[in-house]
């Protein structure tokens, strides 16, 4: 199962509520995790516009643009749009007409599956799980990183 979509939503909100730039060691350690993970993560959605990083003393990452403008689904792609659905088919007897027909049938499915959840992805910002997130926080007053992780 590839979890790398919610782990890098998980980082991005955790930058949106720095002040400025935020190392990889200090994401990892929020991830629990190494940095080098972080910065391969990182890597693809700096490529696509939506962090910046920053070398040498006070460097690090940050957000490039606004939550508002930032879907789940540019996400996903900017991580190179990794399969969604972990189920396959069957390609013992590619000839026999009944795995043929579950194939072509298991196609459909799949692909009206991956493109409704592409389109609830695309109906998602980061704003939005930012205010489900602050919401959760009222009350609470998580300050820090240990108290945000339930530590």
């Amino acid at each position: 199962m590839d979890n790398r979509l919610s782990g890098v939503l998980h980082v991005l909100l955790h930058m949106a509520e720095m002040d400025g730039p935020v190392t990889s060691e200090r994401l990892a350690d929020a991830m629990q995790t190494n940095a080098v993970v972080i910065r391969r993560s990182l890597a693809g959605l700096r490529r696509a516009g939506f962090v910046v990083s920053t070398k040498g003393h006070g460097g690090g990452w940050m957000l490039s643009c606004p939550l508002a403008s930032i879907t789940l689904r540019d996400i996903h792609e900017a991580l190179g749009a990794p399969p969604l659905l972990a189920v396959g088919h069957r390609h013992h007897h590619p000839d026999c007409l009944v795995e043929k027909a579950v194939n072509a049938a298991l196609d459909t499915a799949y692909r009206d599956a991956e493109q409704l959840l592409l389109q609830r992805l695309d109906g998602v910002t980061l704003a939005a799980l930012s205010a489900t997130f602050h919401r959760g926080m009222t009350g609470a007053r998580a300050t820090n990183w240990e108290t945000q992780h339930g530590r």
